[in-house]
């Protein structure tokens, strides 16, 4: 019996002994796995960085209008972002608004990002209303530096044909029986334009899980967040005082992308900005509505300089540009039409007084509707408003031109004649020869043949008061005044 209470004893310790020797060879296989992975993953990250493909913060900076020029510059950008292998894509937003157009397609392509994007309101004292509050409710994560605010994203329709995105009223309406505000708009127009809105950004809100009731209140109230106030009522996720605090701080944290969610990893990451390339500056030069502006009077004086003095060629090409290059401008911008017409106006009025003078009615018609078409051209666009200094410039520039062409045109009308046959009437001259009712008389130093209906001697003075073909009719002069090149007595 003990034998077999031995062996048995001895079996078990066996199986114990392999128990324990499977499980340490588990342990030390489950170490060695992590420890390559951990080696691998680090090589990894070592080797993007050395060869600068990846590990990379690609920042893009919208600041001022958000328009075409915005939104070819974003794309380039994300394009660029994407090639880099960037790990994620920083927008910098200060801006008052812009075009819904411009705006929504700038979401679109955030949208589609495969690289997560932050909106970062920045530096303080910095912006992001109207369309800017969109744009940050459409990011995968939302940020704040102190000191800056967003909100104000109540839209404004124009009779344009466009619709911008323009901060800084409210569309509440009054209610007719208890007199207090309301939120819905005063007409069907306005409700479209508004409930449209509202939809779209609490579409937003709710694919990034932010507040979809304050959305709504941004855009039927334009109310306004400080960037402590929308961090406690949920509209960003971090505030942070510089790019690389924000990183920090993003790190880590899971966001939404179209192919799933995915894991921050920003810590350490190699700041990028990225500028706009050439095409992008041309494009926000001219859309600038000053610049617009200015290159159309260019446009409008140079083709009627050229048409009124035709071979001159120099003034017609350059209007030409001028005027092409601010109709392509035009037709990006949300323009209102009426305006434009008052312009186009205002300045065939002027060009008018120029060649028909009408003792300066043409002209103050012109000057005014250039003023009133310069007003009405851009209409409650942040950032699309032609600027008052510019309209009065071009306005006195344009008045002083149809000035000076009015002064010419009048010192023209009363300077005396010296060519042609008015020129000749009322002229003193000489009899040269006479015989008879005929002869030949001086006139303006040259020689004509002449009759009058009295005798005439020769050396007499004489005035002429007619022409009869080739001849000159002539009288005596009562008034004899001397003659060009004669000799007095001393």
């Amino acid at each position: 019996m003990r034998s077999e209470y031995r062996e048995i004893d001895e079996g078990r310790s066996r199986r114990e002994r392999a128990k324990m020797s499977l499980s340490w060879r588990v342990v030390i296989v489950l170490l060695i796995a992590s420890i390559a992975l951990a080696l691998s993953s680090r090589f990894t990250r070592l080797s993007a960085q050395a060869t600068g493909t990846a590990r990379e913060a690609v920042v893009l900076d919208i600041d001022g209008a958000i328009g075409p020029a915005t939104t070819l510059y974003l794309r380039q950008g994300f394009a660029a972002a994407v090639r880099r292998n960037a790990a994620v894509i920083v927008l910098e937003i200060n801006t008052p608004g812009g075009l819904d157009s411009a705006m929504r397609d700038i979401i679109g392509d955030m949208l589609a990002s495969p690289i997560p994007v932050i909106a970062y309101v920045h530096p303080s004292g910095a912006r992001a209303a109207s369309a800017g509050t969109y744009i940050l409710y459409a990011s995968q994560l939302a940020a704040m530096t102190p000191g800056t605010h967003l909100g104000a994203a109540t839209p404004v329709q124009l009779g344009g044909g466009r619709q911008p995105l323009g901060g800084g009223g409210s569309d509440r309406g009054k209610d007719k029986d208890s007199g207090k505000d309301s939120e819905a708009p005063a007409d069907a127009m306005t409700a479209k334009t508004v409930n449209d809105a509202v939809a779209y950004i609490r579409g937003l809100a709710e694919l990034q899980g932010r507040n979809e009731e304050w959305a709504e209140r941004a855009v039927r109230q334009a109310a306004t967040l400080t960037a402590a106030a929308a961090l406690k009522l949920g509209v960003i996720e971090v505030i942070a005082p510089d790019i690389r605090s924000l990183l920090n701080q993003a790190d880590g944290r899971i966001v939404k992308l179209q192919g799933g969610a995915v894991r921050l990893e920003t810590a350490g990451l190699r700041i990028n900005p990225i500028e706009p390339d050439w095409r992008a500056q041309l494009l926000a030069v001219i859309t600038n509505p000053n610049v617009a502006y200015i290159l159309l009077l260019i446009g409008f004086y140079g083709i009627l300089f050229e048409f009124f003095n035709p071979g001159t060629i120099a003034s017609g090409v350059i209007g030409a540009i001028a005027l092409l290059t601010a109709l392509f401008a035009l037709n990006l911008m949300p323009i209102n039409f009426a305006g434009l017409a008052l312009i186009g106006l205002g300045v065939a009025l002027m060009v008018a007084e120029a060649f028909t003078p009408s003792f300066g009615i043409l002209g103050i018609g012109g000057a005014a509707a250039l003023a009133l078409g310069s007003l009405f051209l851009f209409e409650d666009v942040p950032g699309f408003t032609v600027s008052i200094p510019v309209i009065l410039t071009a306005t006195v520039a344009s008045a002083l031109i149809v000035l000076i062409g009015l002064a010419a045109a009048l010192r023209a009308h009363r300077r005396k004649i010296v060519t042609g046959e008015p020129a000749l009437l009322g002229s003193h001259g000489q009899v040269l020869e006479w015989s008879g009712g005929h002869g030949q008389v001086l006139v303006h130093g040259e020689r004509w043949q002449a009759h009058a209906a009295t005798a005439l001697a020769a050396g007499q003075r004489v005035r002429v008061k007619g022409r009869d073909g080739l001849d000159l009719l002539v009288e005596p002069d009562a008034e004899p005044i001397p003659i060009a090149g004669e000799r007095h007595a001393d």
